[in-house]
């Protein structure tokens, strides 16, 4: 039902070493045209990200005659560490936020949101590189057409729930419209919940005509 990162996620993923020189990382950036690569310790584990923007403090920190600037005495001492960086190991941004092939795509979607990074590497349970899912791998489950999703939703959803022919499904454009009387609140629910998750869906629209009984609650959208 939900969607997982192992799912979407590119599984050839490019790395680098953490002795890798700054030179190897600058060109190796702009042979894959991407913004940073996961650095790898020797038995594969992500220690950390080097990205362009730790590259560029050499050139914006440092001053090629050995005389910190203005710019320099403003900054950070971490990021004056990494203007004399030679190194991924001194270069990288560490620890690495990372996610595991097994987590869910809406998980990684937070982390992408809530760290503003773009892309996250994908890690087994030892910490070694497995994979890279990116912001456009997190957003590849809604191209699910709208007969797909309603497929799913009437032939794993609603048959596990008693009397199935009293549900009706209608999706557009990835929303989701139920409808019909399920047995008991809590059966009706559970069709709600169940529905929102599988791949692709925007929205469910909650048109259940529920039970009365004291938890019925009140009726509205679901999403």
């Amino acid at each position: 039902m939900k969607a997982i990162v192992k799912d979407v996620m590119s599984v050839q993923p490019v790395s680098v070493s953490e002795n890798a020189p700054f030179k190897e990382i600058a060109a190796k950036l702009r042979e894959f045209r991407v913004s940073w690569f996961p650095v790898l310790d020797d038995s594969g584990k992500v220690t950390g990200v080097v990205s362009e923007a730790d590259l560029l403090a050499k050139e914006a920190v440092e001053d090629r005659h050995g005389v910190r600037g203005t710019i320099a005495g403003l900054v950070h001492h971490a990021e004056r560490s990494k203007a004399g960086g030679i190194t991924a190991a001194d270069l990288m941004t560490s620890p690495a936020v990372t996610t595991a092939p097994d987590d869910t795509v809406e998980h990684a979607a937070r982390l992408m949101y809530a760290r503003k990074v773009r892309r996250l590497p994908v890690v087994d349970a030892a910490g070694r590189l497995v994979g890279i899912v990116s912001r456009g791998d997190v957003l590849a489950v809604f191209d699910r057409t709208d007969d797909e999703i309603r497929m799913e939703i009437v032939r794993q959803v609603i048959p596990d729930c008693p009397k199935p022919s009293w549900y009706s499904v209608i999706v557009r454009n990835g929303v989701v419209t139920l409808e019909g009387t399920p047995e008991t609140v809590s059966i009706g629910r559970d069709i709600v919940s169940r529905a929102r998750h599988v791949h692709g869906v925007v929205a469910v629209r909650d048109r259940l005509s529920y039970p009365v009984s004291p938890d019925a609650g009140r009726r509205g959208p679901y999403f």
